[in-house]
């Protein structure tokens, strides 16, 4: 079973490695979704929102919201601010999936599987 929480942020950045506009500094409203798995438990939870909640505002909103992303994450794309979401939550929470949407229609996603194919990150 799965259960998701979503939450939204606000962060400059600029791509250093990409050549285009988003290579100077611009912002962004990020939604990111923090989707985990697991079995429900004795309460029918899988996890109490509350405690999903009170995990991603410490360990990941606390560090990018209002922040310049630069100062956190080196060539924070899309897909390296969710690997790097998954990297600050994994020992917390059962991790399935990361998304993080860019802009309203503009997201990544990282598995479970990504994470596991992939010994980089």
């Amino acid at each position: 079973m799965l259960l998701s929480k979503e939450f939204k942020f606000d962060s400059a950045h600029h791509l250093p490695n990409y050549h285009g506009k988003c290579e100077k500094l611009h912002g962004h409203t990020y939604k990111l979704r923090v989707t985990i798995g697991g079995e429900p438990d004795s309460e029918g939870m899988i996890k109490d929102f509350a405690e999903v909640k009170k995990i991603v505002q410490e360990k990941v909103l606390k560090e990018l919201d209002h922040k310049n992303l630069n100062e956190v994450i080196d060539n924070p794309s899309a897909e390296n601010i969710a690997v790097w979401i998954w990297k600050e939550l994994k020992s917390e929470l059962s991790l399935f999936e990361i998304q993080v949407w860019e802009t309203e229609d503009s997201s990544v996603i990282v598995q479970r599987k990504d994470i596991e194919d992939n010994k980089e990150f």
